[in-house]
């Protein structure tokens, strides 16, 4: 199964409150925020959404795509990749894999809850 591409953007900050400022100065709305330092962003121009999550000072930072699939039982992970970990149901409420690409960087490969 094919992907459905770049849906989102997680982006990694030292400074929740400064990364959104900046964002949104670029035009960039805030869609939802979390009670823990990270939330969504979305540009009324479209395009894919900013997902900004606020990680401790030693953690060392990351942007990471989320890629669209329909359906995670048909996906099949590239050869040329590693599967961090396999789907798994995450809090905003989606399944996701996260793999690595051949050098390394993270991949997030988003899809629906199945329906019960």
């Amino acid at each position: 199964m094919k992907t459905e591409g770049i849906e989102g953007w997680l982006i990694e900050t030292h400074n929740w409150g400064k990364t959104v400022a900046f964002w949104k100065s670029l035009g960039y709305e805030l869609e939802f925020e979390t009670d823990h330092h990270s939330g969504r962003l979305r540009h009324p121009a479209g395009g894919p959404y900013l997902f900004i999550a606020e990680r401790p000072q030693a953690h060392a930072l990351q942007i990471v795509p989320a890629i669209a699939v329909e359906d995670a039982e048909q996906f099949t992970p590239p050869s040329s990749g590693t599967v961090i970990h396999a789907f798994e149901k995450q809090h905003w409420p989606a399944l996701q894999m996260l793999l690595a690409d051949p050098d390394g960087r993270q991949v997030g490969v988003n899809a629906p809850l199945p329906h019960a």
